[in-house]
């Protein structure tokens, strides 16, 4: 009852964001909860130390994080429990599938009634039990599902067995993007790839920018939704959901990982992409849904747009998207 009276005003707080006073309200409904950011500072500190004696962001040429591969392997069998350690991933669906859905939709000629993403094929990276694939598999598209942790294609293949309609759909694959992409087969061979919840838990993103280039066909659309890098993003996803109230396993996260949209739009735009629109989102750990904001404080979505080389010769300045809640 502590943690959720707690909460409550950390929630109260929060919806404050929106205001001009965003930050300044989110302070003093912090400091009335009894939160304290000493945690925060430190450890925001102690990165920007590490990172000054690194010179910053590694190239270590693969995406793979042995470590998060244990991580998830150990919670492999839990994907398609909606009220356990993945109940957020299942609530954020209500989000991303109309998020990805609608998008492809504008830049997407053709349309098909009842099956809206039929005839397009899908590369869902870090893909899991499958809790993306198969929705977007039931709107028509061709899913390609890619894990390292076997055990958790596994799963997804076993779920996904379940339902006629994805049988010719949706596939899974135990490999990482990168060694796709290097398979002649998986070169610019899909209209879109998909990274929800995948990039904070990668080991260097300039590969994983170069691989989702080379398979995605010219005008080829990404998805990617993440953690900004913040204070409140670690108050919230690290302190909050891993430490008080458990929503998802500690050490899920690491906040030396998040990145904000600025830095992922430069990363991305240096390796071809055009970014089209970076909106926020916001989870209710008490009701347990999410919602769409204004602020990318913490969670955020953003579609790019890989240009043909014509494109990019002749592009200018990027813009045109919403910049005014990049954070």
């Amino acid at each position: 009852m502590m943690y959720s009276n707690k909460l409550g005003r950390l929630m109260f707080g929060l919806r404050g964001l929106e205001a001009t006073s965003a930050r300044g309200a989110f302070q003093r409904a912090a400091a009335r909860s009894g939160f304290s950011w000493a945690a925060v500072r430190k450890q925001r500190t102690l990165w920007q130390q590490r990172m000054h004696q690194t010179g910053g962001r590694s190239a270590v040429h693969t995406t793979v994080d042995p470590g998060e591969v244990k991580r998830f392997q150990l919670l492999a069998n839990k994907w398609w429990d909606e009220e356990g350690e993945f109940a957020a991933l299942h609530a954020m669906n209500d989000l991303r599938v109309p998020f990805v859905r609608d998008n492809l939709l504008n830049v997407q000629r053709e349309r098909h009634p009842g099956q809206p993403l039929a005839g397009l094929r899908i590369l869902d990276v870090g893909c899991g039990g499958g809790l993306l694939s198969e929705p977007l598999g039931r709107l028509g598209a061709t899913v390609s599902g890619v894990d390292p942790v076997e055990d958790s294609v596994r799963i997804a293949r076993l779920h996904a067995a379940h339902d006629p309609d994805l049988r010719d759909r949706v596939s899974y694959r135990a490999c990482t993007l990168e060694e796709l992409s290097d398979e002649e087969q998986g070169v610019t061979q899909f209209d879109a790839v998909v990274a929800s919840e995948v990039v904070e838990h990668l080991a260097d993103l300039d590969t994983f920018a170069i691989c989702c280039s080379r398979v995605l066909k010219p005008g080829g659309s990404l998805f990617i939704t993440t953690l900004n890098k913040t204070n409140l993003s670690y108050a919230l996803a690290i302190v909050v959901a891993e430490q008080l109230l458990h929503i998802v396993p500690r050490g899920t996260h690491d906040w030396e990982k998040f990145i904000s949209p600025v830095e992922l739009e430069r990363l991305l735009e240096s390796n071809g992409f055009l970014v089209q629109s970076v909106q926020g989102m916001l989870y209710n750990p008490l009701s347990g849904a999410w919602s769409w904001t204004n602020n990318t404080e913490i969670n955020y979505a953003l579609h790019a747009v890989k240009q043909d080389d014509e494109a990019e010769a002749g592009s200018t300045t990027p813009g045109g998207h919403n910049e005014a809640a990049h954070s």
